[in-house]
């Protein structure tokens, strides 16, 4: 404050800067709850995801066990040497509120039994079914990766947006207010001086005429 220089040009540039905070709090709560909308929302999705996986993962290991009680465990895994293949994820960066979200997903987790690398005759009707339901898991898998991602990186986004409004709410408008003040202040105490010198220089003329 004692390095501040209270004049009235510094007077107009406080205020000027305090409507400038001002607004900028208004437009990060407006995103802060945008944000917050998105982020229940894609919560709900995170649910359901989970809800998917789990229910996904306890089909995939009953069938699983059920081949594995019937048909052992060799036939199993020879099956499984068959299936072997490279699965491509995608990445793809979506644009939330300013917030690069990646999103992961792939194309070719489900696929018909011939492209499993199974013989029809050699294989049995559970093991085919096995390797769907894990194709299922693997999906669910994906889509549980991919809401979690969006929701950490939005919270993170509500969280820096929350200590923006903070620290303009608690310590920016407060300041210049108090700048303001100081200011003002002075340029007040400094006018009544001048009204002060004004009455003294005129009853001094008054006296010199009279």
């Amino acid at each position: 404050m004692q390095t501040l220089s209270p004049t009235r040009m510094n007077l107009l540039q406080r205020k000027n800067q305090l409507r400038i905070a001002r607004q900028g709090v208004d437009l990060l709560k407006r995103k802060r709850d945008a944000l917050v909308a998105d982020f229940f929302n894609i919560v709900r999705q995170a649910l359901a995801a989970r809800e998917r996986l789990n229910e996904a993962c306890e089909n995939a290991y009953v069938v699983l066990s059920l081949a594995k009680a019937v048909e052992g465990r060799q036939s199993l895994e020879a099956a499984a040497l068959a299936d072997k293949r490279e699965l491509l994820a995608e990445v793809e960066i979506v644009n939330i509120w300013g917030i690069k979200v990646p999103t992961v997903q792939a194309s070719n987790i489900h696929r018909p039994l011939m492209e499993r690398g199974h013989n029809p005759t050699a294989v049995s009707a559970r093991t085919i079914e096995s390797a769907s339901n894990f194709e299922e898991v693997l999906s669910a898998i994906l889509e549980v990766a991919s809401t979690e991602i969006k929701l950490r990186k939005i919270g993170e986004e509500i969280k820096k947006t929350t200590r923006r409004v903070n620290a303009l709410e608690q310590v920016v408008i407060p300041r210049i207010h108090a700048e303001i003040r100081y200011i003002n202040a002075v340029l007040e105490q400094r006018a009544r001086e001048d009204v002060f010198r004004l009455k003294r220089i005129k009853k001094k003329l008054e006296a010199k005429k009279a």
